[in-house]
């Protein structure tokens, strides 16, 4: 796993942005947690408490022309591309002010026309090979587009997490994903399902990059994210990044977590990703207590008017159930390819290449003996033992090489808030 390079310098704005909508996802959700006790919310909720800093961060790297999907818990990412938080109470609350018209009771939404954000899929892992797609065609169109999507730690064990990473790596796609361990996959600890201390090792076996990343400190993830970003564009990508946090909520509202060890909730608790992110402001003199309470004023007046607005939106009609179904063209979207480069390029001669189906490097096989030797194929017996010959006392058939992977090594990344 390399180690960081060039380490971005966040202006005084930039540095504020971060809080803003650090404390803007934690509002909102607070909000949303009110409404679904007034059983004013008719869909799922789930919490990211404590995992602010993680979809903050990794978003607020992206380009307005970038692409992203997020998952359920991934609110501040939303709030970072624009989406305000009117959008995203409505549609909890399926109302027909929303962005599916009341047609979804929790963040499944998206919005391709204008802020390029791609509706959360339940099948997890499946955004994986979407977004791996999203930026193949980005390439293929000459936007210079880099797409990012996000995946939990009991997500990245499903088959479609591999399969998809493989794709992307395979074409060096330029997708960034973000795998938030977050250290329980709903009741299964981490350690319960992965033999692996770091998950961000899984990158090895794909032969791409990957960064470990503590998730509570929003200018290291944002630090690792703009890299990865800015590597994914020049054409290195796909990038992993592993980002260490935790999950302070259960699974969702109905689920107290009363499988999560007392200890350690409390020791996460001490390490709140807002709370170290202000105290590291004030020590640096970015804060003080005129511009936090500006700041807090500003979230106050805005929830309280996009709430209201929610809460008196109306329910949507009968008849609406049968509308939407099925795509039927261009009453449905008129979104047609973005061409940024000529169409020329992409058609022969200019597209042709040569056909050849020797491909070079096969890679290096192991003797008996535990030497190196080149891999044979069809009738070639090199290095090969008889299977009648028995193996010689003391020296094992075949010597397994062992693992080595300097991967797991956790990086820092910019200035800490710790």
């Amino acid at each position: 796993m390399p180690e960081l390079g060039r380490k971005p310098k966040l202006s005084h704005q930039q540095c504020l942005d971060l809080y803003y909508y650090m404390r803007l996802n934690r509002e909102v959700e607070a909000t949303m947690t009110k409404l679904f006790r007034q059983n004013k919310i008719v869909g799922g909720l789930y919490s990211s408490l404590g995992q602010e800093a993680v979809s903050v961060g990794t978003a607020y790297a992206l380009e307005k022309k970038d692409w992203m999907a997020p998952m359920i818990r991934n609110i501040g990412a939303l709030l970072v591309k624009g989406v305000p938080p009117r959008d995203i109470f409505t549609q909890h609350m399926a109302k027909f002010t929303s962005p599916t018209k009341g047609k979804d009771g929790t963040s499944h939404f998206g919005d391709l026309e204008k802020l390029h954000i791609v509706s959360p899929i339940s099948m997890l892992g499946d955004l994986i090979p979407v977004m791996t797609g999203v930026a193949m065609a980005g390439r293929y169109l000459g936007q210079k587009i880099v797409a990012m999507t996000w995946i939990g730690d009991g997500g990245s064990s499903t088959g479609v997490f591999h399969e998809g990473l493989n794709l992307a790596a395979s074409q060096k796609a330029p997708l960034v994903l973000i795998l938030e361990n977050n250290l329980w996959a709903y009741s299964t600890p981490v350690g319960r399902q992965v033999p692996l201390e770091n998950l961000a090792d899984r990158a090895k076996a794909y032969g791409i990059q990957s960064y470990i990343v503590d998730g509570n400190d929003v200018v290291a993830v944002y630090t690792a994210a703009k890299e990865a970003v800015d590597l994914a564009r020049a054409g290195e990508g796909p990038i992993l990044i592993e980002a260490k946090t935790f999950r302070r909520r259960g699974h969702a509202q109905h689920d107290p977590a009363e499988y999560v060890p007392a200890q350690q909730r409390e020791f996460w608790e001490k390490r709140d990703p807002i709370t170290l992110y202000e105290r590291f402001l004030l020590k640096d003199k970015l804060l003080d207590v005129k511009s936090k309470k500006e700041i807090e004023t500003k979230i106050s007046t805005l929830l309280d008017e996009d709430r209201e607005f929610a809460e008196n939106s109306p329910m949507p009609p009968p008849e609406l159930a049968e509308e939407g179904v099925y795509c039927s063209g261009d009453d449905c979207h008129k979104i047609r390819p973005s061409w940024q480069r000529p169409i020329e390029e992409l058609q022969p001669p200019k597209s042709s290449v040569e056909a050849v189906w020797n491909v070079a490097g096969f890679g290096r096989g192991i003797t008996p003996g535990g030497g190196i030797a080149p891999i044979h194929f069809g009738d070639t017996a090199v290095h090969r033992r008889p299977e009648n010959k028995p193996t010689p006392p003391g020296k094992p058939t075949l010597r397994k090489k062992a693992a080595t992977n300097r991967a797991s090594k956790p990086v820092s990344a910019g200035k800490t808030s710790k």
